[in-house]
């Protein structure tokens, strides 16, 4: 029987090095390779084809959102499972809506992540009992009455030119980790401060902790 084969993306190599040791007692799992960032993340999964991606949000660099952005679009058949500390419900619907198959949370993982692999592997969604209550709460209007959230307006594209440049990236880095020119990678950060209304690095960066793009 083929086995399910897995990549590891979390940026804590102690951590990766225990959940390989969880799942190598698993006789269908196959850990095929690790990424301790999501432009390695991205680069793995254009070399291994894994079945499934376990998946932290905030690493450096590329964030497991910025690059399950851009491997559900390469790799459509390639699960994410989101393996994490955090239990917002803004991560949580942010993952679903590019396409996330599950959202696990660290403390609860253990014995489960095992079953939760091979469920998301098989097609179906996976979300922690503490993950789910988050995701069916009804979120707070917008002032003014308004519902819409500013960060959807912007472009998968942007959306990870926003998370790299809050995280002082500068627009040549920008560019490296994304690999476009450093013209695209101004043009791109342009279109994110005015589609946000904002007027400078420190607005931007203020806007990415308010929604959890960044950590402080």
């Amino acid at each position: 029987m083929a086995r399910i084969r897995i990549l590891l993306a979390d940026d804590h190599a102690l951590l990766r090095e225990g959940i390989r040791a969880l799942l190598s007692r698993e006789s269908d799992l196959e850990v095929v390779g690790e990424a301790a960032d999501g432009h390695e993340a991205i680069a793995r999964c254009r070399a291994l084809h894994p079945d499934v991606v376990l998946m932290d949000i905030a690493m450096p660099g590329l964030g497991g959102l910025e690059a399950a952005l851009e491997i559900r679009k390469e790799s459509p058949d390639t699960k994410i499972l989101v393996l994490t500390q955090y239990e917002d419900r803004e991560y949580v619907t942010r993952f679903l809506k590019v396409g996330a198959a599950g959202y696990v949370l660290k403390k609860a993982a253990g014995a489960e992540l095992a079953s939760a692999i091979r469920s998301v592997f098989k097609g179906g969604l996976v979300l922690d009992p503490q993950v789910a209550r988050e995701a069916l709460r009804e979120p707070e209007s917008a002032p003014g009455g308004g519902s819409e959230d500013p960060y959807e307006t912007l472009t998968d594209r942007e959306k990870q030119v926003l998370k790299i440049v809050a995280e002082g990236k500068s627009n040549k880095e920008v560019a490296e980790l994304l690999g476009i020119s450093v013209k695209t990678a101004m043009s791109h950060r342009e279109r994110v401060m005015e589609k946000l209304g904002l007027h400078s690095r420190t607005d931007l960066i203020r806007f990415a902790l308010k929604k959890g793009v960044i950590q402080a």
